[in-house]
C-alpha cells in the first residue's frame, strides 16, 4: 500500500480503483494479528469508496478523495461504536461526528474504522485497554506505545494510509516513534477537539499518523481552522500548509538544542541517533546551539498533576446514570460507585485518584497551583527560546519500544516514557516525531522537532527537508 499522494496518481492513470483499494484493506484488517481496530467501519466504507470512484471517473475528486483514514475510537463518529477503550463505553454509538471527523468526509475520506487505545487515552502502552493489547507490528514482543497505538500500527501494518490519534502529553508521537511513521501533534486550538472525548482538556489536540509529510500536511490542512463548536479553536488565519512545504530556505534555519546532562538519560541507541543527527545539521550548513532549558525535568510531574486533576473532572460524568454502562444493583449498593468500579480499569482509577487528590482542599495550593506555576514558566521559556531559534531538536523517546509487561506494574517508570514529549503540551506548540532508523534490535526510532505556535508549516517543511537528509 503507498502513500496516499502515489495512490490518488494511480488512479488518476487508472491502475488501481478505490473500490479494489478498500476491499484489499479490509481483508487486510480481517486478516491481521495486531488487535489495531476496535471497529471495523466496513458497510460505510465501502459506500464512501463507490462515491469516491464515480467523483474521480467525472473528473472532480475533493481534497482527500479516496484517502482510507483510520479514526482513534475517543473521536466521535455518526452511527460508528465509539468506546474509548473502556467498558463504561462498550456499547456507546454517538449520533455525531466530532468536526475533524465531518470535514474529513466533507473532502471525501474512507473511515475504514476506529482504533484501539489506551483506555481513555490513559497510557503510553497500549496495554490498558478494554479490549486487549495492541501488538507492535515490527516485532509482537513488543509494545506499539500509547495511547494512540492503534493508529499507529494501523499507518506501519499499512491498514489505512493516515490515521487520526489524539495527543495529551505526547500519545501521537510516542507510538509514530515506536511504530516507525509520522507522528503530528499541531498547536494547541488549531484543530476542533469538539467530538474528541476528553481526558485533560488544556492539554488534548487531535493530530496526524502518516507515512509522508506530504500526507501529514494535506490531512492537516482539512481537519485545522476555527470551529464555532469548540471555543478554544484559534481564529489565526489557517496556512495552506502543503503548497508552502518547500518555501524556506532550510540550510539558514537556526536549531537549539537541550544539554547533554538531558540527552545522556537516554538508551544508547537514542544518543547514538540523535548526535549522529546533529553533526548531519551541521555539516549541511545548519546553525546548531545548545541551550540551557531550566526546569525540563520539571515537566512530566508538572504534566501529571495537570493531566490527572482535569481527567478526575472530566470523567465525572461517567455515572451510570445519562449513558454508558450501568451496573446491575444488589440491595444496599450504590450505582455511581458500583458502576465507576466495574466500567473504568485500574489505570483510569488511579488517575482520578490522583488528580482528586491534587485538587482536595489542604493539597490544591502545594501541587495543583504549583503546577500551573511551572506550566506558565515553561511556556514562557519556549517563547524565550523561539524568539532565537526557529526549532528545538530532541528525541521522541528515552527508548525504543519495551516489551509487554515490563512497564505496566511500574507507573513511574511508564510515565517516564514520555519525558520528552509533554512539555510540548504543556506549551500548547506544535511538535513532530519523525522516524530515523532503527536500534540493534530492529526496533524502530523517533526523533523529534518542535516549533512556536502555529508554526506548522515550517515544522512540517523541515521535517521533510530532515527525513531526505537521512536518505
Amino acid at each position: 500500500m503507498v502513500d496516499y499522494f502515489n495512490f490518488r496518481k494511480n488512479i488518476i492513470d487508472n491502475r488501481t480503483s478505490i473500490i479494489s483499494e478498500v476491499n484489499e484493506t479490509l481483508n487486510r484488517i480481517k486478516s491481521s494479528n495486531l488487535n489495531s481496530f476496535i471497529t471495523i467501519a466496513e458497510t460505510e466504507a465501502l459506500q464512501q469508496a463507490e462515491i469516491s470512484q464515480v467523483r474521480f471517473n467525472n473528473g472532480n475528486p475533493r481534497e482527500l478523495e479516496g484517502m482510507i483514514i483510520a479514526v482513534k475510537d475517543n473521536i466521535s463518529t455518526n452511527g460508528i461504536r465509539t468506546t474509548c477503550a473502556s467498558k463504561i463505553l462498550n456499547n456507546y454509538t454517538p449520533i455525531y461526528d466530532a468536526t475533524v471527523v465531518a470535514r474529513m468526509k466533507t473532502q471525501g475520506a474512507i473511515i475504514i474504522g476506529k482504533t484501539n487505545l489506551d483506555e481513555f487515552a490513559m497510557g503510553s502502552s497500549n496495554e490498558t485497554s478494554y479490549f486487549g493489547p495492541v501488538l507492535n507490528p515490527i516485532d509482537n514482543e513488543y509494545v506499539p506505545g500509547g495511547s494512540s497505538g492503534g493508529s499507529a500500527t494501523s499507518v506501519t501494518a499499512e491498514l489505512c494510509h493516515t490515521a487520526l490519534g489524539s495527543d495529551t502529553g505526547g500519545s501521537i508521537r510516542q507510538p509514530a516513534a515506536f511504530c516507525g511513521n509520522i507522528g503530528f501533534k499541531p498547536t494547541y486550538g488549531r484543530v476542533s477537539r469538539y467530538g474528541l472525548v476528553a481526558f485533560a482538556s488544556s492539554l488534548d489536540q487531535i493530530g496526524t499518523f502518516s507515512r509522508s509529510i506530504e500526507d501529514a500536511a494535506l490531512l492537516y490542512d482539512v481537519i485545522a481552522g476555527k470551529d464555532e463548536m469548540d471555543a478554544t479553536t484559534s481564529g489565526n488565519r489557517q496556512a495552506n500548509t502543503i503548497e508552502n512545504l518547500d518555501k524556506f530556505d532550510f540550510k539558514k534555519f537556526k536549531i537549539a538544542v537541550l544539554d547533554d546532562d538531558i540527552i545522556n538519560q537516554c538508551d544508547d541507541a537514542i544518543k547514538e541517533n540523535y548526535f549522529y543527527n546533529l553533526d548531519l545539521l551541521k555539516k549541511n550548513g545548519l546553525q546548531v546551539e545548545e541551550i540551557k532549558f531550566d526546569n525540563f525535568d520539571a515537566s512530566i510531574a508538572t504534566y501529571y498533576i495537570v493531566a490527572t486533576a482535569e481527567a478526575s473532572s472530566n470523567l465525572a460524568r461517567f455515572d451510570g446514570v445519562r449513558y454508558g454502562y450501568r451496573a446491575e444493583l444488589q440491595q444496599g449498593d450504590d450505582l455511581m460507585v458500583k458502576t465507576r468500579s466495574e466500567g473504568f480499569g485500574a489505570e483510569v482509577k488511579r488517575r482520578i485518584m490522583l488528580g482528586t487528590y491534587v485538587l482536595s482542599s489542604g493539597y490544591y495550593d502545594a501541587y495543583y497551583g504549583k503546577a500551573l506555576k511551572a506550566r506558565r514558566l515553561m511556556y514562557n521559556q519556549y517563547k524565550q527560546m523561539f524568539s532565537k531559534f526557529d526549532l528545538l531538536f530532541l528525541p521522541t523517546t528515552p527508548s525504543t519500544a519495551f516489551k509487554f509487561g515490563e512497564k505496566i506494574n511500574d507507573p513511574i517508570s511508564m510515565y517516564l516514557s514520555d519525558m520528552f514529549t509533554t512539555s510540548a503540551n504543556l506549551a500548547s506548540i506544535p511538535a513532530i516525531s519523525v522516524p530515523s532508523g532503527k536500534d540493534s534490535k530492529g526496533l524502530p526510532i523517533g526523533m523529534q522537532f518542535q516549533a512556536d505556535t502555529f508554526e506548522e508549516s515550517k515544522l512540517l517543511g523541515f521535517s521533510k527537508f530532515f527525513l531526505e537528509l537521512n536518505k
